[in-house]
């Protein structure tokens, strides 16, 4: 599993983004994925998860009918569309992968696979 994100940018308050990760591998369409983002100062944490075939997500309260994750396993990529975007949404935002959904969804000091992380800055 090679991951890589992009998508990020800088945008204005109320305005979208939406985030890629996209796997070099052969494996893709048996990961659970995560979205995760780490502001400056603060822990990482959840943001988005979805099982492999996709029919199950999971949100941060947070992000709770703004965001929305989605994957194309066939492009073996995994989307994050941010609507609404706050400035308390400006973070390094990660992609992660795990055969279990449970892992990415509590236990993500124990994911082995993540992207590089991509910059998104929301200005007020």
């Amino acid at each position: 599993v090679q991951l890589q994100a992009s998508g990020g940018g800088l945008v204005q308050a109320g305005g979208s983004l939406r985030l890629s990760c996209a796997d070099s591998g052969r494996t893709f369409s048996s990961y659970a994925m995560g979205w995760f983002r780490q502001a400056p100062g603060k822990e990482r944490e959840f943001v988005a998860a979805l099982s492999w075939s996709g029919g199950t997500t999971h949100y941060a309260d947070s992000v709770k009918g703004r965001f929305a994750i989605s994957r194309d396993n066939a492009k073996n990529t995994v989307y994050l569309q941010m609507n609404s975007l706050k400035p308390e949404d400006t973070a390094v935002y990660y992609c992660a992968a795990h055969y279990d959904l449970h892992t990415v969804l509590y236990d993500h000091t124990s994911l082995r696979y993540w992207g590089q992380g991509t910059q998104v800055t929301v200005s007020s």
